[in-house]
């Protein structure tokens, strides 16, 4: 199914005047220097094709004949190769150099007719007459010196000619009938062809090998069967080969727009086919993460994922229900590819399963955080800051390298496209970051709020879906504060909350040194019955200070508050220690209660600032 939506996928691209995908035999390759000669095969010059600036400078992309592998022994590319092969420099002092230089000149008299290829028989003529020495006696001995340091790829180029390299005079594609050992049925197109016994490497996966991985592969005797030998053991023509691996590197490629490295996964996504309606091919980068734009404009994911889902929805932007959307998870195993998750749900499931996710995450939040929370921002605020850039589980988010949990950000993107109950270690880490975090202070002393938007959004979707799917006869979490849920892990979530409140307008609206939170967080949403004396002492001691400074509309709200809250817990049944289910909902309570005590003072302030332009 993935190599025959991957095939579906390079006919497609194929048939697109657009795309710029290689044909048949050809790949896109960068390569940083080209080499000029002129028409008598002399030297001219050494042209830096790199674009940009610092680290940004990229080599040029040229359409060259398809790469060949070299994991064991020498084999030559055709008009393009690195500097040892296809110069016969020596920049590793290797024994075999001269070897490796005439396997790239033989190939192109084998291969190409000079005689009707002009411009290659000048290549000949170049190579034939010491080129390394033409080079080394130019006025290019600084930029030659910088080349035999990184022994790049390079191609060649005749003077005066309109082409990028002399691999555009090659127009009939080349490489498919060199194996041709094994004839079959081939398991993409079901014709009977040449097998490929070795597929070409996929390159641009995340931590994987930087010569490329195997996506399939049979690399031992016990994994062949009948006699038949690497890949003829899993029979896929020549050209389907071709069609799939190059399918998949143009999806790998820098800077497409269709890959996103989450964590330890690479995903690659495409459409079956190409629309210009609902596009979730433009959607699922900003579920993923924030995306870069020209422009600074905060509104642009929020307006993309809401124009989608209303596509869903009301039709405004029709949807083919019969095209798919197809989702491959990726993560490196050593000279292979391993295969983390395949999804294809119509797009109009998917675009469903969306909406559900968005709206299990929908809580109540202060006006200037995001309205929707993409993946990054979801497994950042659970995960610790390291300084570790290279580890393989790392996200980059706002600055800052987070160390994911292995295997959660897969687990996290297959739950969001399938609408499948979301991970427990989401919710454990969590909690675990919640309780660490209690009395956290930035550089500056203030406290540092540990049930965040993102992690109260966490919660709340975890515990819904769950309940959801395995029919649990519980309460749904609303969206902002219930006064009607009645779970004692929600009730005491809140108390906390009218406790802690009543300590900083006590301390005149400042975080105290060592506030409540700081001091009682983690015990009290954990073994509540121990220090409840503790705090309900405390939050008398506050009062006090509150009614004395005559600040009667904060005593009367956390009075009022905290009688409602009392009159629901019943002190018998708070229980010695919380559930993992418990101290979910004490954090829940607990965010939903202070958004609400701060949304009722700022209305306040308000309130008192029309009223007293009303006076003026």
């Amino acid at each position: 199914m993935i190599l025959k939506a991957l095939y579906d996928y390079y006919q497609r691209k194929l048939a697109d005047p657009n795309s710029h995908i290689a044909p048949e035999g050809w790949e896109l390759k960068a390569i940083p220097y080209r080499i000029v000669i002129n028409k008598e095969g002399g030297f001219v010059a050494v042209e830096d094709m790199r674009e940009g600036e610092g680290k940004n400078k990229r080599a040029k992309q040229f359409l060259v004949p398809q790469s060949v592998k070299r994991t064991v022994g020498k084999n030559a590319n055709l008009l393009w190769d690195n500097i040892e092969y296809a110069l016969g420099a020596n920049p590793r002092d290797r024994d075999d150099v001269e070897e490796r230089f005439n396997l790239f000149k033989e190939k192109i008299k084998r291969e190409i007719n000079i005689e009707e290829f002009m411009n290659v028989k000048y290549l000949i003529n170049f190579l034939d007459n010491n080129p390394v020495r033409q080079i080394e006696v130019s006025g290019y001995s600084e930029l030659w010196n910088k080349i035999l340091e990184e022994n790049p790829f390079i191609v060649f180029k005749i003077e005066g000619e309109n082409h990028a390299s002399i691999c555009d005079e090659i127009t009939k594609a080349t490489g498919f009938d060199s194996q041709n050992e094994f004839e079959g049925v081939c398991l993409i197109t079901g014709n009977k062809s040449n097998i490929s016994r070795v597929h070409p490497s996929i390159k641009g996966v995340r931590g994987g090998n930087t010569q490329g991985g195997a996506l399939l592969s049979f690399n031992l005797p016990p994994f062949n069967s009948y006699g038949k030998k690497q890949n003829y053991n899993s029979p896929i023509s020549l050209k389907a080969t071709f069609a799939y691996t190059t399918a998949l590197n143009n999806l790998l490629v820098k800077d497409s727009k269709n890959k996103i490295t989450i964590g330890d996964s690479t995903l690659v996504f495409w459409a079956e086919k190409s629309t210009d309606e609902a596009n979730p091919e433009e959607v699922l980068p900003w579920v993923i993460a924030f995306q870069k734009t020209e422009e600074y404009n905060p509104d642009k994911g929020v307006n993309i994922i809401q124009s989608f889902i209303n596509s869903i929805y009301t039709g405004q932007r029709p949807v083919d229900k019969t095209n798919h959307f197809y989702v491959l998870g990726l993560s490196p195993n050593a000279a292979r590819i391993s295969v983390r998750f395949w999804k294809a749900p119509s797009v109009e499931e998917f675009g469903r399963n969306i909406k559900k996710h968005f709206d299990d995450f929908e809580i109540v939040h202060r006006e200037y955080e995001p309205k929707y929370l993409s993946l990054y921002e979801i497994l950042s605020s659970i995960s610790t800051v390291t300084n570790k850039r290279d580890k393989p589980n790392i996200i980059f988010f706002r600055g800052q390298a987070y160390d994911v949990i292995p295997n959660l950000s897969g687990q996290l993107v297959e739950a969001i496209i399938d609408g499948s109950q979301y991970p427990l270690t989401l919710v454990q880490q969590c909690i675990i970051r919640m309780r660490a975090e209690a009395s956290k202070k930035d550089k500056n002393g203030k406290s540092i709020p540990n049930v965040t938007y993102p992690r109260a959004a966490i919660i709340k979707a975890y515990l819904n879906r769950f309940n959801r799917i395995h029919k649990q006869n519980q309460k749904e979490i609303t969206m902002a504060l219930d006064k009607n849920n009645a779970n004692v892990g929600y009730l005491l979530g809140r108390l906390f909350s009218v406790i802690e409140r009543a300590q900083f307008v006590s301390n005149n609206y400042k975080e105290p040194n060592a506030g409540i939170r700081d001091r009682f967080f983690g015990s009290f949403s954990s073994s509540p019955i121990s220090v409840l004396p503790i705090i309900e002492k405390l939050y008398g001691h506050h009062l006090k200070k509150i009614k004395n400074a005559q600040k009667f509309f904060e005593s009367k709200l956390l009075e009022e508050n905290k009688k409602e809250i009392i009159d629901k817990l019943d002190p018998l049944k708070i229980p010695a220690h919380l559930t993992l289910q418990q101290q979910a909902l004490f954090s829940i309570g607990y965010y939903h209660q202070k958004q609400e005590l701060e949304s009722i003072k700022s209305n306040k302030k308000e309130n008192q600032s029309i009223t007293n332009q009303l006076g003026a």
